[in-house]
């Protein structure tokens, strides 16, 4: 942790808005107007283009930034392989899709000075990093800071959520501060750092090959509601000039490549575009929900979704379960008992979940995969049938979910993991036969 990092976050300016044309520039007059590559580009920087999608894509799918930099991205030694640590990607082969319900604690506490990138563990996912379809889902441990190395991932784009510790994230395009409560996305090819803004850090990260992240339409809901885009933040430029020799790590087709240059990547002075990374305040998500009878279905709950092939059906969605009120009358209020084509990984930031009495704490996650029946336990199942039915409050927790069109597989070391919680079933063995003819 360093106290420089955390002055460093708290004193941050950000610009505003989802999927903006954004521009900005560390240095007066860094930036060109009228045309994105002149002859030479002001202040004897170099002009490129970062596309993260096709050129020939639509426009309004189309993401990609111009940026004004000290070195060219091209000027750099070859890159050698190295070893992947407990990141895995797809296709995940190592074991089989399982109908079973899953749950983990926690992972455990990481060796000293293992950073952001070291304390990578992967859990499982879907598709294939090398075709840009499916996901993979990693969690993170930390208690050191990135130190004269910086990461970027070729595969897919990163949804950050921290659980435990705030993050600074020193990118190409400027600096983010995420903490819990925050979700941060890196864009697939942008190179970044992490620092601790505590004296650890704990969390999760989605890991999306397919589309990129957008807002899901609103359709009757109209024009307001969900995630509100102004709220979503995008950084200002910031650049380092530093000669120091710098460890450059990519991940490439789900392997770990790395090449040492001899200055710092994150030298962009100024930049303009639409691929940029983000962090987003998940308390300031406008929940909308009956105010009439039943349980909404959680896709009301949507903040991001990586749209696929057939519309409706996500390649992969981000979802939030904020603080909200339940009015509902003669209503069971919990999530009901469900089996869903989609599967689901739910993870818990802070507090409980209303749907789960015990066991499923900040920093655990769990796994229902497609078509596996779940839903509230004994427990919340008894309390629930009995409440009295006034207005309630839940403001004691929040939650998300990563929900995928495909069954997730989880690596051998997830299936295997001591944290894994092995009686995980029994939280619905005590519902009983209530039927009377």
């Amino acid at each position: 942790m360093s106290e420089q990092a955390r002055k460093t976050a708290e004193a941050l300016e950000y610009l505003t808005g989802f999927g903006n044309e954004h521009s900005s520039e560390a240095v007066p007059g860094a930036l060109p107007i009228g045309r994105n590559s002149p002859q030479r580009a002001p202040l004897g920087l170099y002009a490129e283009q970062l596309s993260g999608s096709a050129f020939t894509e639509p426009r309004t799918h189309n993401r990609r930034s111009w940026l004004y930099r000290i070195r060219p991205s091209a000027a750099h030694p070859p890159f050698t392989r190295i070893e992947n640590g407990a990141l895995r990607s797809a296709p995940f082969t190592e074991s089989v899709a399982d109908p079973n319900r899953l749950r983990w604690n926690p992972l455990p506490d990481p060796a000293p000075g293992t950073d952001f990138l070291s304390g990578l563990w992967t859990l499982g996912g879907n598709g294939d990093a090398a075709q840009r379809a499916g996901m993979a889902i990693h969690l993170y441990a930390a208690n050191a800071d990135m130190t004269d190395r910086v990461f970027s991932d070729s595969d897919g784009e990163l949804l950050i959520v921290p659980e435990r510790g705030g993050l600074l994230l020193r990118t190409e395009l400027g600096l983010l501060a995420a903490r819990p409560g925050d979700m941060a996305l890196i864009p697939r090819g942008v190179r970044f750092r992490v620092e601790l803004l505590d004296a650890d850090a704990r969390g999760y990260i989605c890991e999306n090959y397919g589309q990129p992240f957008e807002l899901p339409n609103l359709g009757p809901i109209g024009a307001n509601g969900l995630a509100a885009a102004r709220d979503f933040q995008a950084p200002v430029a910031a650049y380092e000039d530093s000669e120091r020799p710098t460890e450059v790590i990519n991940k490439f087709c789900g392997n770990l490549w790395s090449a040492t240059y001899d200055h710092s990547p994150l030298d962009v002075v100024a930049w303009h575009g639409s691929h940029v990374p983000y962090v987003y305040d998940m308390r300031r998500f406008n929940v909308l929900g009956s105010i009439s009878y039943d349980h909404p279905d959680p896709s009301i709950f949507t903040v991001l979704t990586s749209p696929s092939d057939t519309p409706g059906l996500a390649g992969v969605d981000f979802v939030v379960f904020a603080p909200r009120w339940l009015v509902g009358e003669d209503t069971f209020r919990p999530p009901y008992f469900h089996r869903n084509v989609m599967s689901e990984y739910m993870g818990l930031i802070e507090g409980a979940y209303d749907a789960k009495a015990e066991g499923f704490v900040p920093g655990g996650g769990s796994l229902h995969n497609m078509m596996s029946a779940h839903g509230p336990d004994h427990e919340t199942f008894e309390r629930a049938s009995a409440a009295e039915l006034k207005p309630q409050k839940i403001d004691d927790g929040l939650a998300f979910m990563f929900e995928t069109r495909w069954p997730i597989t989880a690596t051998a070391q997830a299936a295997g993991a001591d944290h894994l919680q092995r009686g995980y079933d029994d939280v619905w063995q005590g519902l009983q036969r209530h039927f009377r003819a």
